[in-house]
């Protein structure tokens, strides 16, 4: 099995959401899967100009020269893609969101409805691959990833493939520098992200009970936010 992992975080390798990535990796790869990370930081992509020559001149390729035809050939040749990507704004951020309008050249401009009677672009390639979404943000509670889970289930739907996994972490911000009292909580959420990617390698799907532990917060609400509030005290009183 193929997993390739979009990272979207600007920090890149030195962001919560690597720490995510990183952990389900571990698992994944402990049960066979090749697994690749991509982060979207680091290559150049250009945002779509909207002129549909992928559809309509140069079918299945854009006119615009960067490093996207790249990650496009990456897309076809795996069985499950992760989109990773931190909260920004109650969605994905810009990067992911730039890379995710350029995977247009894989579609096709006709039109059906599906299986509800939904109009949905033709589906010329066959089998697409399944989705995973991994993400985390700021605020405590799991509440903030409405969008997110709405966004990723049209998307699945216009790829006619589905969302096998979803890992979404509020809290994140205590993951990659934790205090050293809130190692041992940390450690357990690690291990259940390997278990994350364990699953998905050996079932093709999250399951219902690791998706419910992955969920329960990693301290309490009100302690998270009177612990962040006082880190931006200080942050501030050093300007």
């Amino acid at each position: 099995m193929k997993i390739t992992i979009f990272n979207g975080s600007p920090k890149a390798e030195n962001s919560n959401t690597h720490f995510m990535v990183e952990q389900f990796t571990k698992g994944a790869q402990q049960a066979g899967a090749e697994v690749e990370n991509v982060f979207l930081a680091k290559k150049d992509i250009k945002p779509c100009k909207g002129c549909f020559s992928c559809w309509l001149k140069t079918p299945g390729n854009c006119v615009i020269k960067d490093d996207m035809a790249e990650l496009l050939e990456k897309i076809k040749g795996s069985d499950i893609l992760v989109f990773a990507t931190p909260l920004y704004v109650d969605n994905v951020t810009g990067i992911m969101k730039i890379f995710m309008d350029r995977i247009i050249p894989v579609g096709d401009p006709h039109i059906e409805k599906d299986e509800n009677g939904e109009s949905v672009h033709v589906n010329k390639h066959g089998k697409a691959p399944k989705l995973v979404v991994i993400s985390n943000c700021g605020f405590p509670e799991q509440s903030h990833f409405q969008v997110l889970e709405l966004l990723f289930k049209r998307i699945a739907r216009n790829l006619r493939t589905e969302v096998v996994g979803e890992i979404y972490r509020g809290g994140g911000a205590i993951l990659k520098e934790a205090p050293l009292i809130l190692k041992p909580l940390t450690m357990k959420y690690s291990k259940l992200l390997q278990k994350a990617g364990r699953e998905i390698a050996e079932n093709s799907r999250l399951s219902k009970e690791t998706r419910a532990e992955l969920e329960k917060p990693l301290i309490p609400v009100d302690t998270y936010i009177a612990a962040a509030n006082k880190y931006f005290d200080q942050l501030l009183s050093k300007d």
